[in-house]
């Protein structure tokens, strides 16, 4: 059934592979974005803009627009944030502003004026749980804070159980886990989950919050240095630069495609299963992040090799990777696409984008800030 649908963020990399998707199943789409020039270069609208969807340039912060979007829309994704865990380090107004505050706006709006919503999903963020989990041989499953620096500076890189000391098994995350939060974009991240879903729960508005793990795709930004660990890499490799990987490179994680978090968006909107819900939407497979750019340098026959540093960053985890028994149960979400089968896509996108040479930048306020 043809539905009016908000997309906030939808011009970005995930929101506007959403947007498709919504197009092709026959909805009316508005694109609410602010063409944030971190991500969307002079503030252009991007090549890729769905020209079957409304496009209205603004913010989730101007409540008099909002209020008009939301008028007439029955659901709502709720896409658009700041994202970047090293910055919102420095940078800290501007993430509780936009992640926070307009989470908060949006909400208000929601609840103090008509409208037609019945559902709202947001994307929530792994990086809300900090680390992930992991089993002990003599404790069993045991849920470890950061590990410390002087542990980082003996390089010693994996996680020891908080209650013997012994080198812990990563195993799968659940939504059960404490979300631990080490950064403010991911304390954000946790902030706008638990508003939507308490609002949600209070004013009977089906909400549902989804847990993307380290999503990849085209369209996501080669340009912005605080954007995922795949767009990095392939800027520096573009750059004839060996990509950095910090620690020994045995770090691991959950790389999602963008077109399965899409499935999980497009789940999430039709089931009332997930009504009210937290869902992790990974994989559930690892991937270290040496594999990642080794894989990288290999499909794009690059002759740069992995520069493993050995170096820490404050504040990174080791391992994270997700339970997807909730999702697959509830949702009948199943992931079906692989770094394997969708490289090559990658890559040839990544050819048709210019990229700039300005990750020097980011790197020296990390350095700054005493981050790295």
């Amino acid at each position: 059934m043809e539905k009016n649908i908000l997309v906030t963020g939808g011009a970005g990399f995930i929101g506007s592979h959403l947007v498709d998707r919504l197009i092709v199943e026959g909805h009316n789409v508005t694109i609410l974005d602010l063409l944030d020039p971190q991500v969307h270069p002079n503030s252009k609208k991007p090549p890729f803009l769905n020209k079957k969807a409304r496009f209205v340039k603004g913010n989730v912060l101007e409540t008099k627009l909002l209020l008009k979007l939301l008028k007439d829309a029955e659901i709502v994704f709720h896409q658009a944030a700041v994202v970047g865990v090293g910055q919102s380090m420095y940078k800290l107004n501007y993430y509780v502003e936009n992640n926070i505050g307009g989470t908060a706006n949006l909400l208000e709006a929601l609840i103090n004026k008509e409208n037609s919503v019945k559902k709202l999903i947001i994307a929530s963020s792994m990086s809300s749980y900090g680390e992930g989990e992991y089993e002990c041989a003599n404790c069993g499953r045991v849920f470890p804070k950061l590990r410390e620096i002087k542990q980082l500076k003996e390089k010693k890189w994996e996680v020891k159980c908080p209650n013997c000391n012994l080198e812990l098994k990563p195993i799968p995350t659940t939504e059960e886990k404490l979300l631990d939060s080490n950064s403010i974009y991911a304390i954000s991240k946790k902030t706008q989950e638990e508003m939507t879903l308490n609002i949600g729960k209070t004013y009977s508005i089906p909400t549902v919050a989804l847990r993307y793990f380290n999503v990849y795709g085209t369209r996501q930004s080669l340009n912005n240095p605080y954007t995922g660990v795949m767009a990095i890499f392939l800027n520096l490799i573009k750059n004839n630069k060996s990509p950095v990987v910090f620690e020994d490179g045995l770090q691991t994680r959950d790389f999602v495609s963008v077109y399965d978090i899409v499935q999980a968006n497009i789940l999430a909107m039709k089931s009332k299963n997930a009504d009210y819900e937290s869902f992790n939407v990974g994989t559930g497979k690892p991937t270290s992040i040496k594999e990642l750019s080794e894989l990288l340098i290999k499909f794009t026959g690059s002759k740069v090799f992995t520069n493993i540093t050995y170096k820490f960053r404050k504040g990174d985890i080791r391992h994270c990777i997700a339970d997807i028994s909730k999702i697959k149960l509830r949702l009948g979400f199943k992931p079906e696409h692989s770094i394997e089968k969708n490289i090559q896509e990658i890559l040839n996108w990544s050819k048709t984008v210019k990229v700039t040479d300005n990750f020097k930048n980011a790197e020296k306020e990390l350095i700054e800030h005493d981050l790295i």
